[in-house]
């Protein structure tokens, strides 16, 4: 039963999950492990009324994701009707099931910008992570969508594998034509956390890369807008929950669960309810699951006192859980935290003889009986 709250914030973000299918297997997949269970999808009406609903909350931007978005035939209508309520739509793909017809097609529905995803700088490494050959067909999107004036973000997940190359990563998306090259590290949730040992840099690999990166933005600074996320467990720093758990962004799964981000179905004892079920608004507003963590009632020590706690809510809800077992703990990746030894111990762990554990149903069946 769902009790009214006073106050709700106003959600800016949506990010529609709109199926775990994907042709990509990759080692740092943030999907859920169970991912696989996810079958009954939300129908195209559904997607479109929910879109409604988000646009009378307030959202102004809609992320199309997955799995691989593309996998679902109804997208350039889900797109148009986007766009009918004025929605920036962007587009997150792996860009290896497009080809120009269906490109156009997208930009005639009303499509703003296109996320690509580019797992390294050279096809052996890039297809070694992605465990599928797909590079050279990224490469030949990446061109498509320059050649129909489509703004175009690059997106690398920075990690063991690849974080040596980043100059290189830098160049090829300056060569392609991208408006900005997000540099993302390794967030160790779903699959990239089954693979942590075989991901997570070293330290001295970690900022000789920033290092590269800062001298990159100067250079190309008025050509190419160059992000770099930081990795929490080298950085020492807990980044902010989403500005704050339940307070602007929304992420909805392929089946419908309305979650304050795309890893919260890791939280035990949070049931979050489905579109399917009830009004976004209805749910945005008084779930006790999106409300679990909103504000600061919630927090322990030394969160309840710190003087960040307006800055970085505490840190990460879902990395507290999986590295503590509580999510009200602070965030271990902060000095501060009474739990930030596990988080000491993770960053020099070495990676060995790790194997590679890739995203697919074989895998994530497998998981599921293990755990």
């Amino acid at each position: 039963m769902i009790a009214p709250r006073p106050y709700t914030p106003r959600p800016y973000t949506l990010v529609a999950e709109l199926t775990y299918r994907c042709p990509l297997r990759c080692l740092y997949c943030s999907n859920p492990l169970d991912f696989y269970r996810a079958r009954n999808e939300l129908s195209t009406g559904q997607w479109r009324l929910t879109l409604s609903q988000a646009a009378e909350l307030g959202v102004v931007q809609l992320h199309l994701s997955g799995g691989e978005p593309l996998l679902r035939p109804d997208l350039p209508e889900l797109v148009r009707h986007a766009r009918s309520l004025d929605l920036y739509t962007n587009l997150i793909t792996s860009g290896t099931l497009l080809d120009e017809d269906r490109l156009r097609k997208l930009r005639e529905s009303g499509l703003d910008h296109i996320q690509l995803s580019i797992q390294g700088s050279d096809p052996a490494n890039a297809e070694l992570v992605a465990g599928t050959r797909s590079h050279e067909s990224k490469l030949e999107t990446a061109r498509m969508v320059r050649k129909l004036e489509i703004p175009l973000t690059l997106n690398v997940v920075l990690h063991r594998l690849n974080i040596g190359h980043v100059r290189e990563l830098i160049a090829l998306a300056a060569e392609l034509g991208a408006q900005r090259l997000e540099l993302a590290n390794t967030q160790f949730y779903g699959w990239a956390l089954e693979n942590r040992r075989l991901l997570m840099p070293t330290l001295d690999q970690y900022e000789n890369a920033e290092q590269v990166v800062v001298q990159q933005i100067a250079r190309y600074r008025g050509k190419m807008e160059i992000a770099f996320v930081r990795n929490d467990y080298l950085s020492g720093e807990p980044k902010p929950c989403m500005g704050g758990w339940g307070q602007s962004y929304i992420c909805i799964n392929p089946v419908g669960q309305v979650m304050p981000c795309h890893a919260a179905s890791v939280i035990p004892g949070l049931r979050f309810e489905s579109v399917k079920d009830l009004p976004l608004g209805r749910i945005w507003r008084d779930s006790p699951a999106i409300n679990a963590f909103r504000g600061d009632d919630w927090m322990l020590q030394p969160c309840r006192e710190c003087p960040r706690k307006t800055i970085d809510f505490g840190g990460c809800r879902c990395q507290a859980f999986l590295l503590t077992g509580n999510a009200a703990q602070a965030d271990p990746i902060c000095r501060l935290s009474p739990h930030h030894a596990a988080v000491e111990a993770a960053r020099t762990e070495m990676a060995g003889d790790a194997s590679q554990v890739y995203r697919d149903v074989r895998n994530s069946r497998r998981l599921s009986a293990r755990d």
